[in-house]
């Protein structure tokens, strides 16, 4: 698949099919994906796999426990700044009420959303689940690696026909995750992946989050201009 393909065709995907994923590929987008830039190459990414009836354990854990209490344990780092200012709060607000729309969830059905925010941690179904840590000692430049290495992953993905979909929301049960994970006290667990083949079917993919265009968020100095 063409780079451009798939960065066009990836989406956060919220509904996949049961049809497994070998071991083999997952093994081989990890390993493909650490060719991703890293500083100094810290590789600071830690990455845990999970199928089968690890990931369905998992799941037991913590699905009906999500579903009373959508913040969970707390989450160990702010997802958005407090106080998020224009227009980021406009646009997530705006990216929200497209997500539930596709699904027909009023904004005012406030059981209807936590139900579908519960489904984050049945990973929506995907046959396999991510986990993605780091050193606690990392700072921001290690935290924009773990980041380019996740979104390799995701693109890889695509080239084998997969879909995924990165969830912070597994922060508010780092505790649990962690624990089950057992990951050493000193990794931070960042965010957990949804990984499989996307229901085509499913009215909660067939959305598409808008972008600004490239004259809203960046500027060009010193190119010649075009012949006319």
């Amino acid at each position: 698949m063409d780079i451009r393909d798939a960065v066009a065709s990836r989406f956060s995907c919220r509904a996949f099919l049961p049809t497994p994923v070998p071991e083999a590929t997952v093994r081989e987008i990890l390993e493909r994906a650490a060719r991703a830039p890293s500083g100094g190459n810290l590789q600071p990414w830690r990455v845990y796999v999970l199928a089968g009836a690890p990931l369905a354990a998992l799941k037991r854990k913590i699905a009906p426990r999500a579903l009373e209490n959508p913040r969970g344990e707390g989450a160990e780092y702010d997802v958005y700044p407090p106080g998020l200012k224009e227009p980021y709060e406009s646009r997530r607000r705006a990216v929200g009420e497209l997500l539930y729309r596709a699904i027909g969830v009023a904004r005012e059905d406030r059981p209807g959303r936590y139900r579908q925010y519960a489904r984050n941690f049945l990973f929506f179904d995907a046959p396999v689940g991510l986990f993605f840590a780091i050193d606690r000692q990392m700072g921001p430049p290690q935290w924009a690696d773990l980041g380019m290495y996740i979104q390799t992953v995701m693109l890889l993905a695509r080239a084998y026909g997969l879909h995924s979909c990165a969830q912070e929301a597994w922060t508010y049960w780092h505790k649990t995750v962690s624990a089950f994970l057992e990951l050493p006290p000193e990794l931070i667990l960042f965010c957990g992946m949804a990984l499989g083949y996307a229901d085509p079917d499913a009215a909660i993919n067939q959305w598409r989050s808008p972008r600004e265009p490239v004259g809203g968020f960046a500027s060009f100095r010193g190119f010649e201009e075009a012949d006319s």
